[in-house]
């Protein structure tokens, strides 16, 4: 039985708890830990949880306390100081989107683990949606050709009181905007079905609906593969309708998720056939359905890997490593529209935008964030819209 600790109590903590909660012959949530602990405690009671509550993880891992896992769960510019620590004490660690604020810090995080023989893993739950989890095994299937052209389409909408929080809208504790925030989901994903970094980046950022938050509500990037295919990256705040997917033009058909699919064939005169190839159509249609679904998606699924992956000595799908991959491209886009050039992976140790102290002095502020409170009313929120 792992005990497990949760560190942050806001709006994504929900996910990890009712995760954690379909595998409660196997885990314990024993404690919540909160800056504001008055959260955690109405955590607690909505969940009607037996656990401690603390308001200083540093206190919780210094406690008498058995924890064997923990979630960090906080804004990000505190991701990497609390997972480190907790490797440094030997907790196993889960850490949420994005794995830090820059390379540096994924850096030391990666150390941490290394040096403490922990298994860390980065929330990356849409791998373990079904829609994206079917498209990389159809890809990975050879039934589309190469891919020639992706598109990543991050489509979210938060109105202007969304960055009023205290921390949202700020570099120094956000880290960014949708790029880094949401979509770091999208990011992950082309990385994972591409299985390797681009060369080039090139992008721009604006800031056209909220005018309390410095960071960036929209970027457009474009990226350049070494078989010198490209990608569109477009992360958002501001798209009505929150549709997210990825569209994949192969050399033989387009996938996409949500699932679609076409394929032409060519006339002689190089202009598509009407009603395209029907037999690779259907040949993708047959292997697509064939997929077993996944029996656990997104957070939950996710939470069962890294369980499996301690209970076994074994490494979980989404690990560090991926973590970092996807915030390696991030600080790409961001350098590239920041300094209006294009600009080459991998970056180096040396770079400017290699730590957050070097990031922070080349960004671009929109405006100047004027509102900041301390909560904002407990409600719904929206985690993706892929139909």
């Amino acid at each position: 039985m792992l005990n497990v600790a949760i560190v942050g109590t806001g709006n994504i903590a929900p996910a990890h708890i009712d995760g954690l909660l379909e595998f409660s012959d196997r885990c314990k949530i024993v404690a919540l830990c909160d800056i504001f602990p008055e959260k955690a405690e109405a955590m607690k009671k909505k969940y009607n949880l037996e656990c401690e509550i603390f308001d200083d993880h540093e206190k919780m891992l210094a406690s008498e306390l058995r924890i064997d896992l923990v979630h960090v769960c906080t804004p990000p510019y505190v991701h990497a100081e609390i997972a480190i620590n907790s490797m440094n004490a030997g907790k196993h660690v889960i850490v949420e989107k994005p794995m830090a604020t820059c390379l540096a810090e994924c850096d030391d995080m990666l150390e941490a683990e290394r040096r403490n023989n922990v298994v860390m893993s980065c929330i990356a739950q849409n791998r373990f949606r079904n829609s994206i989890y079917r498209l990389k095994k159809t890809v990975d299937s050879g039934l589309t050709g190469k891919i020639c052209c992706a598109h990543v389409n991050s489509y979210w909408w938060r109105g202007h009181s969304y960055y009023d929080l205290w921390w949202r809208g700020l570099w120094e504790k956000e880290g960014g905007g949708p790029t880094l925030n949401h979509a770091v989901h999208h990011i992950d994903m082309i990385n994972w079905i591409e299985e390797s970094l681009p060369e080039e980046v090139t992008a721009m950022l604006a800031n056209v609906m909220h005018d309390n938050s410095e960071v960036e509500d929209i970027s457009i990037a474009v990226l350049r593969y070494k078989n010198g295919s490209l990608a569109q990256v477009i992360s958002s705040v501001v798209h009505h309708g929150e549709e997210q997917g990825i569209v994949l033009q192969c050399a033989d058909a387009k996938i996409s998720a949500p699932w679609d699919v076409k394929a032409e064939l060519s006339r002689p005169n190089g202009f598509p056939i009407e009603g395209g190839n029907k037999e690779l159509i259907a040949k993708l249609e047959e292997y697509y359905a064939s997929i077993p679904e996944l029996k656990h998606e997104g957070h939950t699924g996710q939470i069962e890997d890294v369980i499996n992956a301690i209970e076994k000595g074994t490494r979980p799908l989404i690990t560090g490593t991926d973590g970092r991959m996807t915030i390696e491209l991030i600080t790409a886009i961001y350098k590239a529209g920041c300094k209006k050039e294009i600009v080459r992976l991998p970056l180096s140790k040396d770079d400017d935008f290699y730590t957050f102290e070097g990031l922070l002095k080349n960004v671009v502020r929109f405006y100047e964030k004027g509102t900041a409170v301390e909560n904002l009313p407990s409600d719904e929120i929206s985690l993706g819209n892929y139909k």
